[in-house]
This record gives C-alpha cells, sequence and structure tokens, in this order.
C-alpha cells in the first residue's frame, strides 16, 4: 500500500494548485478584458468619422487650431489609434469588473456584494477625469499653444501630434481621478492608512501644486489653482475611504 505523504508535502502541493488556479483565473480576466476592447474598439470604428470630426476635432476648431497631415496614409493609422484609445476608454467599465473580480478573493464574503457598485464608482471616476480634461485641461492648452510666440511664426501643428496630445491627456485624467479607487484597495491590503495620509497632507498638496503646474500651459497661477483644486478634493476624499475601508477591516 502506498504511503500517504507528510502534512509540509501536502500542503505544498495545495499551495502549488492554487497558485496556478490562481494564474488560470487572470489568464481569463485578461482575455475577457480583450474581448471588451476588441468589441469596443470595433463600436468606435463604425462611428470613427462622428468621434474624429464632432468629439477630438472639436478643441482644435474653437482654438482656431489648424492641423496638417504630414505622412502617406497618415490619417489611416490615425483612425486605427483613435478607435483603438477609444475603444479602451469605452471599456473601462469591463475592464475594471474583470479586474475587481480578480482581487474579489482577497475580500470578504460580504464585501464582494459590492463589486458592482466598486466597478460603477471606479468607471464614474475615470469618466469624471476623461470630462475634466476635455472640457478643462486641453481646451487651456489649446489656446497657450495658439497664443504662445511671435506673430510672424504661423503655428500649424501634425495632426499627429495633436491627436497624441489629446488622447493622453485624456488617459492620464482618466487614470489620476482613480486616485480614491487607488486608496481603497491599498488600505484594504494594509499599505495605507488615514493617519499617514493625513500627517503628508501638506506635503501632498504641495506635489500637487507641482503637479499642476507641469500640466497647466504657461505661467497663469489661476490656472494652476483651477487644475489643483480637484487633485487635492481627490485627495481628501481618498483619505475619507481610507478611513472606511479600516473601519470595514476592523469590523
Amino acid at each position: 500500500m502506498k504511503e500517504l505523504n507528510n502534512p509540509s508535502e501536502t500542503e505544498s502541493h495545495e499551495l502549488e494548485m492554487s497558485f496556478l488556479e490562481h494564474l488560470e483565473e487572470l489568464r481569463w480576466r485578461v482575455v475577457y478584458t480583450l474581448i471588451g476592447i476588441v468589441v469596443a474598439t470595433i463600436g468606435c470604428w463604425i462611428f470613427i468619422d462622428f468621434l474624429v470630426e464632432n468629439i477630438l476635432l472639436l478643441p482644435a476648431k474653437t482654438a482656431n487650431l489648424k492641423l496638417q497631415n504630414l505622412r502617406p496614409f497618415g490619417q489611416l493609422f490615425l483612425y486605427f489609434q483613435v478607435a483603438l484609445i477609444a475603444g479602451f476608454i469605452v471599456s473601462i467599465p469591463n475592464f475594471f469588473y474583470q479586474l475587481w473580480k480578480f482581487l474579489s478573493p482577497a475580500l470578504k464574503p460580504k464585501e464582494k456584494k459590492y463589486i458592482v457598485w466598486i466597478v460603477i464608482f471606479s468607471s464614474l471616476c475615470f469618466i469624471i477625469g476623461v470630462a475634466f480634461a476635455y472640457y478643462v485641461m486641453i481646451p487651456m492648452t489649446l489656446k497657450f499653444a495658439v497664443a504662445f510666440g511671435t506673430p510672424e511664426i504661423e503655428n500649424n501643428f501634425a495632426v499627429t501630434e495633436y491627436f497624441s496630445i489629446i488622447m493622453s491627456v485624456l488617459l492620464a485624467a482618466g487614470i489620476v481621478f482613480e486616485l480614491p479607487m487607488l486608496s481603497f484597495f491599498l488600505s484594504k491590503i494594509g499599505i495605507l492608512t488615514p493617519k499617514f495620509m493625513r500627517k503628508f497632507r501638506k506635503h501632498s498638496i504641495v506635489g500637487i501644486l507641482f503637479l499642476a503646474a507641469i500640466l497647466t500651459p504657461g505661467t497663469d497661477p489661476v490656472a494652476q489653482v483651477l487644475l489643483a483644486i480637484p487633485l487635492v478634493l481627490l485627495y481628501e476624499i481618498s483619505i475619507f475611504v481610507s478611513k472606511l475601508s479600516q473601519k470595514k477591516i476592523e469590523e
């Protein structure tokens, strides 16, 4: 009769299987995320003319910005890039759903039922960030870009550079506005605490003002404050979210 493995070998085997199952879960979550991006990208491609002409080019029209295509088939490749990035933005709820489903084993059973609300809040934060960039940051950036310099030099811009700025600013703002959800997750795993965030509040405000000075075109202090205000509010909201997360852990 075959002898049973010792307890340590059995535990090691279970841990190994658990790790492999974890990798399998990650693989499927990545697959589901990519499927969502592909479907959303196809949908964006169907409406690519409306997306480019009536949404992404609108800030340029408002700022009287002259754009030029400087590469053969440049607009074709540009449309593909826009459709892909727009597809990611549109599929962001599915992205967050797959992310939180993957992280759900780290949550308590009573916390897992709030995943849908977490996904909604995460998606809302991202969308608010994108909207803030579109209606506030991008107009300020283009206004400064058009007005800066001598009248003897005409400010014409390559369309690829224009779209690169637009899409990167939209994505960056959406990610920055995820600060409350990042605070929630770091607090949940014990890395971040409300006490720590309050202690370094002054340092964070200085860092936020420095970041606003970098992102804000020109040296207009009003524009810098306009950008810094929502970032400071996000930091305060993150402290509140971290406090709520700590209370749930204690319970």
